[in-house]
């Protein structure tokens, strides 16, 4: 909205003309969901509590051990996600380019998925359920993923590009059939928002995994989105792609603003509103620019998550025995003894290695 209200000024004022730029306006947003971030999260608390929207921390025979681990956590207010989608898209609107075709799609994207998880947190905590049912979940994320593939498909700057699948260390893209690609893409925005979820385990961890990640895709879209640069580069240039470098902008600083309250001990919790959110946003920004399978190196502590899941269910299914002391992979590390910061600090650590590998690989097209 600043865009449109401020930019045309610059004949009457020089500094007005900053608001070109899509690096000045990416550091306001950050900045200024941060800010709102810090305003809204005391009095989101405050509410939180009164409404008694407190963390269940799940106890029984296989939850006897984690149970121990997090029992001084029953009651803490969770659906905190509430915060990161509100600074989210507020900032967005003030700094964005809000008739940007990519920007509409992630403003649907991020209120579709807010209020699935806003569902799915309500279901879990007010009816003492296990939350939506996966079938419902699933069908909801196919609606969305059509949605995605439709803007890819209509619109004229993304039309020639919506069936190519961009390959990691490769100069040119493979084109798919439509139908094997909308597949391709359900998978990568369901995997993206579930990773998220099932990473959300330990005060602030997937919230600073989330903000790398957001910051690394950050990156990738100002590159998709400058023809001079993707040309140096070798990868695809999609048309105003440049404009979700705010949205990721936006999402680190209202990650930062989270993790303000989200750090250990917590405060709050994200709760599904957020997981789901922050996931599924991100896997869309991926499909948005092209770069699905860099989720695989950038989102690295995401797939380990994932995939330690995956391993334990499979070897306990097959073999009747466990791989690790319990999934997901950082609950593992805390049983066997390692405190909460120091799994927090060291996944971040490797979140940024793998942010760095993911990025790096773009000089090796």
């Amino acid at each position: 909205m600043l865009y449109y209200l401020l930019y045309p000024l610059r004949d009457i004022f020089f500094g007005f003309n900053v608001f070109r730029y899509i690096s000045f306006r990416a550091a306001g947003a950050a900045v200024t969901a941060f800010i709102f971030s810090m305003i809204l999260g005391p009095y989101l608390i405050r509410r939180l509590n009164v409404l008694h929207v407190g963390e269940h921390v799940r106890n029984g025979n296989d939850y006897k051990v984690l149970y121990d681990h997090h029992k001084h956590k029953e009651g803490t207010p969770t659906m905190g996600g509430i915060m990161l989608v509100i600074t989210i898209l507020l900032s967005t609107f003030l700094w964005a380019d809000i008739f940007n075709g990519q920007i509409m799609i992630m403003f649907f994207t991020t209120i579709f998925l807010a209020v699935l998880g806003v569902t799915d947190d309500y279901i879990k905590l007010r009816k003492k359920q296990r939350g939506l049912p996966a079938g419902i979940k699933f069908a909801l994320q196919a609606i969305l993923t059509v949605a995605v593939f439709y803007f890819l498909f209509f619109n004229s700057h993304t039309r020639q590009l919506a069936n190519n699948l961009a390959l990691p260390f490769c100069k040119s893209p493979v084109e798919v059939s439509s139908l094997i690609y909308i597949i391709f893409i359900l998978l990568v925005i369901c995997g993206s928002s579930n990773a998220v979820n099932l990473t959300d385990g330990l005060d602030g961890l997937a919230i600073g995994c989330a903000v790398i990640v957001a910051a690394a895709y950050g990156v990738l879209s100002y590159v998709a989105g400058n023809i001079k640069i993707a040309g140096y580069l070798n990868v695809l240039y999609i048309p105003g792609s440049g404009e979700l470098t705010v949205y990721c902008a936006a999402m680190v600083g209202a990650g930062l603003g989270f993790l303000w309250f989200n750090a250990y001990p917590a405060k709050v919790f994200m709760g599904d509103t957020g997981a789901i959110t922050l996931g599924g946003a991100i896997g869309v920004i991926a499909v948005l620019i092209k770069k699905e399978l860099w989720l695989l190196l950038i989102g690295g502590v995401f797939v380990a998550e994932v995939l330690s899941v995956i391993l334990q269910v499979g070897s306990f299914k097959l073999r009747g025995k466990r791989i690790f002391a319990m999934a997901p992979l950082h609950h593992h590390f805390e049983i066997r003894g390692w405190p909460e910061t120091k799994i927090t600090i060291r996944f971040w650590i490797i979140a940024i290695i793998c942010a760095l590998i993911g990025l790096g690989s773009l000089k090796l097209q």
